[in-house]
């Protein structure tokens, strides 16, 4: 990782990105959707077109020289997304996305929960870290507390302690949120979580694109995030986990390849990380992750964080200004990531009327609608941002924001 902190150079980074040069009805793209996914360099094409244009074979199972090729790129892509959050080779499982990440989690140490026992998450969780510790609830008789938001959107820690007793077995959170940007402190919450001994999850689908990530120094127990919010291909994604305890954790899905022995009685399973990965693996995916990491890396991490924060800043500058727009989370200390409504229109209606001047944001509840209920609102317009968004994208937003209001307010 590049070592300290330095402006990173938006136009440079733009070359690397074929798909910035297209237009949008006639407008010059504008990308403000990176929360729900990212654009990809054309290091992370390239890597994806050279496995299949040169070295197509599975993985694992072959002794001939493309699986070999195919298999050394793969785990590489492992070591590089271990070393990315400091984790061990063994600790760090490829998956399908953040999402089959969690479920992984939840369905192999939730099972083991018992009527009466607690689980806890917070109002902000996206769907994925929400509804399967809800059905797993249900089905094991447990009980699913929520904890409170503040006024400002931030965690209430007041409310998180008092929710912890010693009937929690789970603690699953996450480090930002994709509605309203705020930044929840992991390495805080994580010794609050162990105090009472529990087990902590980070679902760190909106932090691990954007800011450096140390699994040993959060304390986490297991942490999840996906492949194509952080320049890499979808259908590839990040499961963290402690090696005590994936060895004691059963498979989530049964197949080949993570099998040592099968006979007609039973089955040994694979060492890790491979014990949990069933079937032929998304072998394109994980080396155009790789590659993505390689990339980010290249620029450094903290460089990312500071960008998207200066981005952020001028952003809430240009909507707090305006008294028809309601921002919602903190005015301060917050992600890349900006919720927001104009008074009286919906938000569908707001990212329609800016994808005709060629700006891509997202209108809708963000598979957060719990939230979303806490919010007394039934969705928001987000404008998220990465490493090739520039001020005078905020700034064209901020204008087509005007005709959004000339549109549908006559003003």
């Amino acid at each position: 990782m590049a070592s300290g902190t330095m402006q990173l150079n938006a136009s440079s980074i733009r070359e690397d990105f074929p798909i910035l040069g297209r237009k949008v009805n006639g407008k010059p793209l504008i990308y403000l959707d990176n929360a729900a996914t990212s654009q990809k360099p054309r290091q992370v094409i390239d890597s994806i077109r050279d496995y299949y244009g040169n070295y197509n074979a599975n993985v694992h199972r072959g002794i001939h020289r493309l699986s070999e090729e195919a298999s050394e790129a793969y785990e590489s892509s492992r070591e590089k997304a271990a070393r990315f959050i400091n984790a061990g080779f063994e600790e760090t499982i490829f998956t399908k996305n953040a999402t089959e990440s969690l479920n992984l989690v939840a369905y192999s140490i939730g099972m083991q929960l018992g009527k009466g026992d607690e689980v806890v998450v917070s109002e902000m969780e996206h769907h994925s870290n929400f509804v399967p510790w809800q059905q797993i609830c249900l089905k094991k008789g447990a009980r699913l507390r929520f904890v409170k938001i503040d006024k400002e959107g931030r965690l209430d820690m007041d409310d998180l302690a008092g929710c912890l007793n010693r009937k929690t077995r789970i603690v699953s959170i996450t480090h930002v949120s994709n509605v309203l940007g705020t930044i929840n402190p992991v390495r805080e919450i994580a010794k609050l979580a162990h105090d009472c001994g529990a087990l902590f999850i980070v679902d760190a689908a909106q932090s691990a694109p954007h800011m450096p990530l140390d699994v040993r120094s959060i304390g986490c127990d297991f942490l999840a995030f996906s492949s194509h919010k952080m320049l890499g291909p979808t259908g590839i994604g990040v499961l963290y986990g402690k090696k005590e305890l994936l060895d004691s954790m059963q498979p989530f899905i049964y197949g080949g390849d993570m099998i040592r022995e099968v006979t007609f009685e039973s089955t040994r399973f694979n060492e890790l990380p491979w014990k949990f990965e069933a079937g032929t693996p998304n072998i394109a995916g994980g080396i155009g992750l790789g590659a993505a990491i390689g990339y980010l890396e290249k620029i450094g991490m903290e460089n990312v964080f500071e960008h998207e924060k200066m981005l952020s800043e001028y952003a809430l500058g240009r909507l707090l200004s305006e008294e028809d727009i309601k921002v919602y989370g903190p005015k301060k200390g917050r992600a890349g990531v900006i919720s927001f409504n104009l008074k009286g229109i919906h938000a569908h209606d707001v990212a329609a009327i800016l994808d005709q001047e060629g700006i891509a944001i997202r209108g809708g509840h963000h598979c957060a609608m719990p939230l979303m209920s806490r919010l007394e609102a039934s969705g928001t317009a987000r404008a998220s941002f990465y490493i090739y968004n520039t001020k005078q994208e905020i700034d064209a937003m901020a204008s087509a924001l005007e005709k959004v209001r000339g549109v549908l307010t006559g003003r």
